[in-house]
């Protein structure tokens, strides 16, 4: 292991090598339950659908289920690459409409807080793929565990999936509380789904927003809404994206504007953290 960490770090690039733009979103929530993991499978399809070059990294580390809502089945999972067994191209499986699934695993509790030189490893290992994708979207955990987030303050964009629920609103606020406080976070999307309405996505994010403009003095973004849909436990059941197996379903309707959205964004210009700097030394940006 510690000769492939040394062989990584003489290959680690220098401030001035960039490529084309690779965008890098993480995909969080304070609680279980809101429907984050099929937020991002359902966003990262319809991205590829736009034709752009999708990774998806399973961040959820030792409780990672994307593969299952797939139906993949990996041979290898992110635990081989951060014990040094293989790299990160080995463990790239294919998924729907051609993107691109970096699997956690699953059951393994001593990946729920990465070691400096597992964060290392992994960000040397996505170095070498940066290239070849223009969005990585990264599904977080959920709560505020380390590796939560160190993930969000990697990302250059941080998409916080709430709902309804009370609970969910709270431990939303919790998270965005610690990544504001000691990660100097203050940029976040807030992406409303399980609701019955478009009056009560926009009456639970304003209660959110309020909070956050109060006690945090941030404001955040409102990224839009996914609906309540009987037609998305359907599609898990069946372990596809519900937009590739009912693409006419209000909830895939909802899920295509908001891909549409998302590639409108501008450019980031700067890093909005430490982390996110070292990132970007590794990840191409323009």
């Amino acid at each position: 292991m510690n000769n492939i960490i040394s062989e990584q770090a003489m290959t680690m690039p220098t401030v001035t090598q960039r490529s084309p733009c690779t965008r890098v979103i993480a995909v969080t929530s304070g609680k279980g339950g809101v429907g984050k993991t099929n937020v991002v499978v359902n966003l990262a399809v319809e991205l590829a659908r736009a034709g752009k070059r999708v990774l998806v990294l399973d961040a959820d580390l030792g409780l990672g289920n994307i593969d299952v809502l797939l139906g993949l089945v990996p041979r290898y999972t992110l635990e081989h690459v951060l014990c040094g067994s293989c790299r990160l191209s080995d463990i790239i499986v294919q998924g729907p409409a051609g993107i691109q699934v970096l699997p956690a695993g699953s059951g393994l509790p001593q990946l729920t807080s990465l070691t400096d030189s597992q964060q290392l490893i992994l960000q040397t290992e996505l170095e070498h793929i940066a290239d070849t994708v223009d969005v990585l979207l990264i599904d977080t955990g959920a709560g505020v565990s380390p590796n939560v987030t160190y993930f969000a303050s990697a990302a250059q964009e941080t998409i916080v999936v709430i709902s309804p629920e009370p609970t969910a609103l709270t431990d939303a606020y919790a998270l965005m509380k610690v990544l504001c406080r000691q990660h100097r976070e203050r940029g976040f999307k807030v992406l409303v789904n399980l609701v019955k309405s478009q009056r009560e996505a926009t009456q639970t994010f304003c209660k959110l927003d309020r909070a956050a403009e109060r006690f945090l003095h941030i404001k955040l973004e409102y990224l839009g809404f996914i609906p309540l849909d009987d037609y998305l436990p359907m599609a898990v059941v069946e372990q596809k994206a519900v937009i590739e197996l009912f693409p006419c379903a209000p909830a895939s309707r909802a899920f295509v504007r908001l891909a549409k959205k998302i590639a409108q964004w501008p450019d980031p210009e700067l890093p909005k953290s430490t982390v996110q700097f070292l990132w970007q030394q590794l990840i191409p940006m323009s």
